[in-house]
């Protein structure tokens, strides 16, 4: 089988594409085909070993596993004698977390990790494009705050992966929604029922006389401390992007002030809230009430080329790499 293959931490050229057997499930696990898997800033990331303390988990000098990638769409096509939660021919979706290996065109999972069927009404690009943006917003609005009705929520980073989800995610929560992006993505942001866009390029939302009950930094762009004033008393600062001047305002902020600022590695919350997560977005987007916004399609071998255009922070929703041209 086709796939990627990392030795080192690096840029994209570190990513290499190589001939590996195809594995064999064990009791208790399915063969997966896989059709698409997502190419997130995450993934990224963990190429490049940045910010270091992530290498705690991911290996300290180099990646513990070789074949990256962390979310999935594909048919399962074997299944070891104990499985019992699935069979041949069902079209799952998976998240592997910091154990990767979906940029691959077969992976062997245990049937009780983090796979569910793949929503009816998507396709397998629509399906795992859906996984990350989707489970990570859902986690904050549902963990680190718990959005009512009413509430003001403004979504920096508004036409991203996080973004695009946590705007539909927000609203169906029955919040009042903001987004901030750029001039291009307005109508989009719009369509995914915002009720007001801001336009980064031309306004900056902190020097409005407005305040916010929950603001959500999806892309890590924004400063707590120029920020607060936008947040409402009692208000509260969400980033998904964890660095030692985020770690220290959060650790003063949990202590000092009502204005909190809240991170949280989503990836690595145990299996179940997870799972939870998982289920709830199948469950949503075979409902219509969440969808995938889709930017650009790249092959198995086009890799290197796609983590470059993520890497540049413009893409709009989600970037999905296609095993079968």
């Amino acid at each position: 089988m086709r796939a990627i293959q990392v030795q080192k931490y690096g840029g994209p050229e570190v990513l290499e594409v190589t001939d590996l057997p195809i594995p064999k499930p064990k009791e208790n696990e399915i063969l997966i085909k896989i059709k698409a898997s997502a190419v997130t800033a995450a993934s990224t990331a963990m190429r490049t070993g940045k910010p270091y303390f992530g290498r705690l988990f991911l290996g300290l000098n180099k990646p513990k596993i070789s074949t990256p990638g962390t979310d999935l769409a594909g048919i399962v096509v074997e299944i070891g004698h104990q499985v019992s939660k699935f069979k041949v021919g069902d079209a799952v979706i998976a998240e592997t977390g910091i154990n990767c290996g979906a940029y691959a065109e077969y992976i062997c999972l245990s049937e009780d990790e983090l796979i569910v069927a793949q929503p009816i009404n998507m396709s397998p690009e629509e399906a795992t494009g859906m996984i990350d943006g989707a489970c990570t917003a859902l986690a904050f609005f549902t963990d680190q705050v718990k959005i009512q009705k009413g509430q003001k929520v403004l979504i920096n980073g508004a036409s991203g992966s996080i973004g695009t989800a946590a705007v539909q995610l927000a609203k169906q929560f029955g919040a009042e929604v903001t987004g901030v992006c750029s001039t291009k993505n307005i109508e989009l942001v719009k369509s995914l029922g915002a009720d007001f866009v801001i336009d980064y390029t031309k306004q900056d939302f902190t020097t409005l006389e407005k305040n916010y009950d929950v603001i959500f930094d999806t892309v890590g762009k924004l400063s707590f401390p120029k920020s607060k004033r936008a947040i409402s008393p009692n208000g509260v600062f969400l980033t998904p992007v964890l660095s030692l001047s985020v770690l220290g305002q959060m650790l003063f902020s949990s202590l000092f002030g009502n204005k909190k600022l809240k991170f949280a590695a989503t990836g690595i919350r145990k299996l179940d809230l997870r799972m939870r997560d998982l289920k709830i977005i199948k469950e949503m987007a075979e409902a219509g009430t969440l969808k995938t916004i889709l930017d650009r399609t790249y092959r198995l071998e086009q890799i290197q080329e796609a983590q470059v255009y993520v890497e540049k922070g413009h893409k709009v929703g989600n970037v999905v790499i296609l095993m079968e041209a």
